[in-house]
């Protein structure tokens, strides 16, 4: 295996997670098809649950696993980090068991509480039954995610990165296969397609986690070398320190996966309230928390795919106290993240319309949900980014700050930023997501703000930069805002795909076309990067000469 570079690593993991999204976002086409709205608020309730206790039982693990690995291999405690990977594997099956019973066992009660009075739509049997089917997967993804964090933390990327492909490709073809079967071949029920569409997670991971078995049996020798420093690491320091590193991350899932439910909660509630229709009310519900995202998934890989070279690279910086290359790779991770995200955040804005139509056919609420949405997920990427720089940093107290501050001002404004939309004469809905923007926002400038008071970080080439993308960015949309002035009808999806294509095309062209004559590609990806890129891009043809 060879490792990767911090911008290399960015690299593969962002271009193998855009696939992974892509994907992602390719599959609700034909399956929102097969299963109608209905079928798809019944696959938000399960799916928001699951995440719920999936960051229960592993989503500070694999990133503290990761941490560990990077920090024991610079140091070159060999021995010690193997012994960190098999006990983080025996904290992470005990806790998956215990999150796997309580979602089987109460799974009842849980759909109760989702459901409330609410009538008209899914059951509360229908709501339990799909939450049974997809708690075996809280079984399964912790150990792919650990070993994931395993690989990760010696600076192997692209396992991880086929291993995803793999996952997703598997879920996928569960969920539309076995909707498909189930509904248009045995003409069975809506919950049993929903049922066995969510269990696609548990296969898909299972198949992702053999595949990451083969590569660590296959490369035992290099990833656990036997030559190693005196080491004076007993197993208890090992499971102390997987604890300090796992919480912050765990905590942060859980706040975000838990206000993400309450925020569907309290739609629910205060539509319902408002005297939306009940289909209404669960179409908007799951809207917001589901298939908005679904759409945003190409935006958010872009930071998704960046944490993944980042925590090792930043914590092996800051383990050897490199603080100039440590202030380098902050400033350039929040530009590339900008940089990438906000083209796609003002094409998805202009074209909500037809792109809603593609993926969900029309619907009003749709596209105008998608267009505050996509906002929001571009302050969600900063974040990302932020938090897991505060993660490797030890930042553990900023990370809580940050965190916490963040979603509980998001959760104390959603009600009444609803009420207030509604008062307007705006829907009301679009408050939910104002006050996601708002909680964002302000996690971000408190994290900004502190790492330049105590770790004295300065964020001059990063302003300069985001600036300069400012330029790109406008020219991009003065163009496109043109184009919709006139009017290209789309009462196909072939239409609708076409003008979709045509505007990414030229807004696209724009936009890089003109960073690349203002410098900006060398700028935030690296001279020497960008010459590997168009190298590779030309199969050698052409290589740039400094």
């Amino acid at each position: 295996m060879k490792k990767n570079s911090f911008v290399e690593g960015t690299i593969i993991a962002t271009l193998a997670i855009v696939i992974v999204k892509i994907l992602g976002m390719l599959y609700v086409i034909p399956f929102y098809k097969i299963v109608g709205s209905d079928g798809g608020a019944l696959y938000s309730y399960a799916y928001n649950i699951y995440l719920i206790f999936l960051g229960i039982s592993s989503a500070g693990l694999p990133n503290a696993i990761s941490k560990i690995i990077s920090e024991y291999h610079t140091l070159g405690y060999h021995d010690a980090k193997v012994r960190a990977y098999y006990l983080g594997k025996k904290i992470v099956s005990f806790i998956s068991i215990i999150a796997f019973l309580i979602l089987f066992i109460l799974a009842e009660e849980i759909g109760k509480f989702i459901i409330g009075d609410l009538s008209g739509g899914n059951t509360y049997q229908d709501i339990a039954f799909v939450i049974r089917c997809v708690a075996p997967a809280v079984l399964v993804i912790p150990f792919l995610s650990i070993t994931k964090g395993y690989l990760q933390g010696h600076k192997y990327v692209t396992p991880s990165s086929v291993s995803q492909l793999i996952e997703q490709i598997v879920r996928i073809f569960v969920i539309l296969v076995g909707s498909y079967v189930t509904l248009k071949v045995w003409n069975s029920s809506l919950s049993l397609a929903i049922g066995i569409a969510v269990s696609g997670a548990a296969v898909g991971g299972f198949c992702a986690y053999l595949y990451l078995k083969h590569v660590l049996h296959k490369n035992k020798e290099v990833l656990e070398a036997t030559e190693k420093k005196e080491e004076q690491i007993t197993n208890k320091d090992i499971a102390k320190k997987i604890v300090k590193y796992a919480i912050p991350f765990i905590i942060i899932n859980i706040v975000t996966n838990v206000y993400n439910f309450t925020d569907q909660i309290l739609v629910l509630r205060t539509l319902e309230y408002l005297q939306y229709p009940a289909k209404d009310i669960e179409f908007i519900a799951s809207a917001i928390s589901t298939w908005s995202p679904k759409i945003c998934m190409v935006i958010n890989a872009m930071a998704m795919g960046m944490t993944v070279s980042l925590i090792p690279s930043i914590v092996s910086d800051y383990t050897k106290k490199e603080m100039k290359s440590v202030e380098e790779k902050i400033n350039r991770s929040i530009s590339m993240v900008i940089f990438i995200s906000l083209p796609l955040v003002l094409g998805i804005v202009i074209l909500a319309k037809p792109v809603w139509y593609v993926f969900y056919n029309q619907n009003a609420y749709g596209s105008l949900i998608l267009s505050f949405a996509v906002c929001s997920a571009l302050l969600a990427n900063i974040y990302m980014i932020l938090s897991t720089i505060c993660q490797s940093l030890n930042k553990i107290k900023l990370v809580y700050i940050v965190s916490i501050t963040g979603f509980l001002l998001n959760g104390i404004l959603d009600v009444p930023m609803m009420l207030l939309m509604n008062a307007l004469g705006y829907e009301a809905f679009i408050g939910s997501i104002i006050s996601s923007i708002i909680g964002f926002g302000v996690s971000v400038l408190i994290g900004l703000i502190s790492l330049r008071h105590t770790e004295k970080i300065k964020y001059t080439k990063m302003i300069r930069e985001v600036l300069k993308t400012m330029v790109p960015a406008t020219l991009m949309v003065v163009v496109l805002v043109l184009f919709n002035l006139f009017h290209f009808p789309y009462d196909t999806h072939v239409k609708a795909i076409l003008k979709i294509g045509f505007y990414a095309l030229v807004g696209g062209s724009i936009y890089i076309g003109v960073s690349y004559k203002m410098g900006l590609l060398d700028d935030i990806l690296g001279k020497e990067m960008m010459r590997k890129i168009i190298k590779k891009l030309t199969l050698g043809k052409l290589e740039v000469k400094n």
